[in-house]
């Protein structure tokens, strides 16, 4: 990976670092929280998911606590939601894309530093997921709220999914760039339009034998005969 395109990357991940620092505290704000609370909500859902993969792949320190830029860029997010109120809708979408994009650059960062320390593709696709979803999901579980990604929210953790497969498929062909740039890409087309338009995936199914006996006595429809008073036989349509 060039170094121009090392730094956009780290960019984008500090970025989203920021913003998922700021909803953290947006979360904080909703629970009337004080500056302790913003602090660690923002904490946690910009490091979480990070800390949670170093710590799975047992390689060192996590960088979260070797590269102060990571800390740094969550203690901002505090401060900005401790300070300003992020309740318009054009701050909330421009939210929005920012973390469908770290989500992107997260779940790439993730499979490739598993694949790097020798896991194969199905582990390493899980890391990625958990290194864009862990942070959001350790914040709910903390306030006592189950986790957005579980059901109700718009192909989140999908679209870490989609992402971390994709960088490991390029990774695997030696395009270890295309596969960071379209894992951030991928993210955002899946996301955004999910979003807008209310994507979700479908609920459980009800398979049991009380729905095929419901199925059966449904009545049918076309024609069928019914008797009538007096043994005359009629047709109808239903």
């Amino acid at each position: 990976m060039s170094i121009e395109a090392a730094s956009v990357f780290s960019a984008v991940d500090l970025l989203g670092v920021l913003t998922n620092g700021i909803l953290g505290g947006v979360v904080a704000r909703q629970l009337r929280m004080d500056l302790v609370g913003f602090t660690v909500l923002a904490i946690v859902s910009g490091l979480g998911g990070g800390m949670l993969r170093d710590t799975l792949l047992q390689q060192g320190f996590p960088v979260a606590l070797t590269n102060p830029a990571y800390l740094t860029s969550a203690l901002a997010g505090a401060v900005i939601a401790y300070l300003m109120v992020f309740g318009h809708r054009w701050t909330m979408r421009a939210l929005f894309v920012a973390d469908c994009l770290s989500v992107g650059c997260w779940a790439a960062t993730g499979t490739v530093k598993a694949l790097g320390a020798g896991l194969a593709w199905p582990p390493a696709i899980l890391l990625g997921v958990v290194t864009a979803v862990g942070g959001g999901m350790i914040r709910d579980i903390a306030v006592g709220r189950l986790p957005a990604i579980f059901g109700g929210n718009t192909l989140y953790a999908t679209s870490a999914l989609l992402s971390s497969g994709l960088m490991a498929l390029l990774a695997g062909l030696g395009h270890e760039t295309a596969g960071m740039a379209g894992a951030i890409v991928l993210s955002a087309v899946v996301s955004v339009p999910a979003r807008r338009f209310g994507w979700r995936l479908p609920g459980p199914a009800n398979l049991g034998p009380g729905a095929l006996a419901r199925l059966r006595r449904r009545p049918a429809t076309g024609r069928h005969v019914r008797r009538e008073r007096g043994g005359v036989r009629r047709r109808r349509r239903v």
